[in-house]
C-alpha cells in the first residue's frame, strides 16, 4: 500500500479516537473511592455507598457532584403503602471509569408530596397503572435539600457470577424469580440487592438496613 494513502488511513483513525473521546463525558474522580461493592455503614448504620450516605446526602449535594440536574418526577402508585415518591434519574454517568445510570430516589413524607402533586405542572398516565407527574420549579428547589433514601445503579458493563463473587463477596441469600430466572444476591447487613440477568446484565439496589424487608417483600421466601 501507498505509504501517503497509509499515513492518511493512520491519520483519519487517530482523529477519530480523539473525536469519540471528545464527546465521551469525563469520568468522576476524587479521593474518596466511588465503587459499587464498597458499601459501608457509618455508626448510625445508614449504607454508605459511592461517597454517598443514604438517609443524610442530600439531592443537592448528589446534583453538585454528578454535575448535572438529572431527571426528577414525582410517582404516584395508588396500591403502594407510600403512594407518592420522587425519582431522580441520572444518564451515563462515569464514575472512576465506570459508565453507570442512577436512580436516586428521595425521603420525602407524603404530607410534603401532597400539595407538589397538585401542583404539578404535567400528568401523565403509565401502563403500570402508576401516573408520573413533573414538578414545579419551586417544588424541585425545595426537594434539594431532601436526603436521599435509596440508590439504584445500573451499571452498562454485563458481569459473570464470579466477578459478583469476587468483587461484593458471597451473598447471604439468593433468591430467583422464576418468570425471567432473574438472580437476586441479597446483602441485608450490608443494604443492598444485586440483580442479575442470566444474560449478564445487573440491577443493584441500596437502602438502609431498617428498608431491606421492604425492598425483598415483592420477592417472596427462599
Amino acid at each position: 500500500m501507498d505509504r501517503k494513502i497509509i499515513l492518511g488511513v493512520l491519520t483519519a483513525a487517530i482523529l477519530g479516537f480523539v473525536g469519540v473521546l471528545l464527546l465521551m463525558p469525563p469520568t468522576i474522580q476524587d479521593a474518596v473511592v466511588r465503587l459499587p461493592w464498597r458499601v459501608t455503614t457509618d455508626q448510625m448504620g445508614r449504607t454508605q455507598v459511592f461517597g454517598f450516605t443514604l438517609g443524610k446526602t442530600t439531592l443537592g449535594e448528589v446534583r453538585k457532584f454528578f454535575g448535572e440536574d438529572g431527571s426528577i418526577n414525582l410517582f404516584q402508585a395508588p396500591d403502594g403503602p407510600e403512594p407518592l415518591g420522587v425519582e431522580v434519574f441520572f444518564e451515563q454517568v462515569y464514575l472512576q471509569s465506570l459508565r453507570a445510570d442512577f436512580i436516586v430516589t428521595l425521603d420525602v413524607s407524603q404530607r410534603t408530596l401532597a400539595p407538589m402533586y397538585e401542583r404539578g405542572l404535567r400528568i401523565s398516565q403509565m401502563e403500570s397503572g402508576s401516573k408520573r407527574v413533573k414538578l414545579d420549579p419551586t417544588d424541585v428547589a425545595t426537594l434539594l435539600a431532601s436526603p436521599i433514601r435509596t440508590i439504584t445503579y445500573l451499571p452498562h458493563t454485563r458481569l459473570s457470577t464470579e466477578v459478583i463473587e469476587k468483587r461484593f463477596g458471597a451473598p447471604a441469600e439468593r433468591r430467583i424469580e422464576p418468570e425471567t430466572n432473574v438472580i437476586h444476591w441479597l446483602y441485608p447487613e450490608r443494604g443492598f440487592d444485586l440483580a442479575r440477568h442470566p444474560k449478564g446484565k445487573v440491577v443493584i439496589q441500596y437502602v438502609n438496613r431498617a428498608d431491606f424487608a421492604r425492598l425483598v417483600q415483592p420477592l417472596g421466601g427462599s
